[in-house]
């Protein structure tokens, strides 16, 4: 059978034009097909640290608009498994201006903390020690400190918006070592102080870190009904969790992903269907010619397969390309909906390939069964 694959190829080529065509709905098929679950992958499946899976976001049931009471935190410190627990607020402001390469996340959050919630984060002990010992200090993450060129010691100023102050920091350390550091943080004290009175004593988030797995569930649970009955109730959800709540804000975007997967499939299934029955139709007498040689009707149905196959594959693989390509270019961008990137990994790879074989196979199983039937003498006779 093997022999036949050079066969097979060339007969791939006979009409160049309608297979570079055809090669080509393939792979912008496929590349948008491979964009899309990528996208799904990194909402749905994405590989998180160990450390993710302890840690835990209190904020206000009814809408992060609304903050929480900051003595709330002393209260939640006191429920057994949790074992860390740290404010984080967002600043929002303007850092030069309002164009999207200057938007970034800036969080205030308490520096003596927010490293022990987020255990894998790399810093420089000597960047960390001056950034908790200057009341406007700062860090940043690698990303965020290479997309803006921050360097350590550098000065800037946010300008705030719904929060009436503006920020002179001090940049003291970039850290590493989370899939989301394209952030900033800096002294939740220093904004505190520099608030009027009727505004301080508030946080939009509480951050905490479980003591086990184990203790995950029941620390959310108790943290909920610890202030069922409070005017500002609370809702605590895993961070993955937490993350995905600001996806879900776009509607059932698992539904709407899944749905434009099947669209473009089904489309490019039908394209290729159409081809395949084109080329097939256009060489019965060849079929009766092979047949006539000796060449069984198996190996003639599997040698059409087989061209159909190819040229979906090359197609596949063209469009895989691309879309790796994309996303690498999309994970520098830090996209605030798509903090942790765009990965390709082997999963989508093949599962955007597998796509690939399926269309080149279910495209040309009945035009090639049909043609493989056709009796020696119909087939030499006709002239289509």
């Amino acid at each position: 059978m093997w022999k036949y694959i050079p066969f097979t190829f060339k007969n791939s080529l006979r009409n160049k034009r309608r297979t570079i065509l055809t090669i080509a709905s393939i792979s912008v098929s496929l590349f948008l097909l491979g964009i899309l679950i990528a996208v799904y992958h990194a909402f749905y499946y994405r590989n998180a640290a160990p450390e993710e899976a302890l840690r835990l976001v209190t904020r206000n049931r009814v809408s992060l608009a609304f903050p929480l009471p900051e003595y709330y935190e002393q209260q939640i410190k006191k429920i057994s498994g949790v074992q860390e627990i740290c404010p984080r607020s967002w600043f929002g402001g303007t850092y030069i201006d309002n164009r999207p390469e200057h938007f970034f996340a800036r969080f205030s959050t308490d520096p003596e903390k927010i490293f022990r919630v987020y255990p894998e984060v790399k810093i420089s002990p000597e960047g960390l020690k001056a950034f908790q010992a200057d009341r406007a200090g700062a860090v940043v993450g690698r990303t965020l400190a290479e997309k803006q060129n921050f360097k350590v010691g550098q000065k800037i100023t946010i300008k705030g918006d719904f929060y009436p102050v503006n920020l002179e920091l001090t940049i003291h350390a970039i850290f590493q070592g989370v899939a989301n550091d394209a952030t900033l943080y800096f002294h939740r004290k220093y904004l505190e102080e520099s608030l009027p009175q009727t505004q301080r004593g508030s946080v939009g988030v509480f951050s905490i870190l479980a003591d086990s797995p184990e203790s995950v569930t029941r620390v959310a649970r108790e943290i909920d009904e610890m202030f069922h009955n409070s005017d500002r109730q609370t809702k605590t959800e895993s961070e993955r969790a937490f993350q995905l709540s600001f996806i879900a804000m776009l509607g059932n975007v698992k539904l709407f992903l899944l749905s434009i997967c099947g669209a473009v499939a089904f489309t490019i299934l039908l394209v290729s269907a159409n081809t395949m029955a084109m080329s097939v139709r256009e060489r019965i007498k060849e079929i009766g010619v092979l047949k006539t040689l000796g060449f069984t009707t198996p190996l003639v149905l599997t040698m059409i397969i087989a061209e159909s196959v190819i040229i979906a594959m090359v197609g596949g693989l063209i469009g895989c390309a691309l879309a790796f390509a994309v996303s690498r270019g999309v994970s520098q961008l830090s996209l605030p909906f798509l903090q942790f990137g765009l990965p390709m990994p082997p999963a989508v790879v093949l599962i955007s390939l597998g796509v690939a074989f399926a269309i080149g196979l279910f495209s040309s199983v009945f035009p090639a069964f049909n043609a493989s039937r056709v009796p020696i003498t119909e087939a030499l006779r006709h002239t289509g």
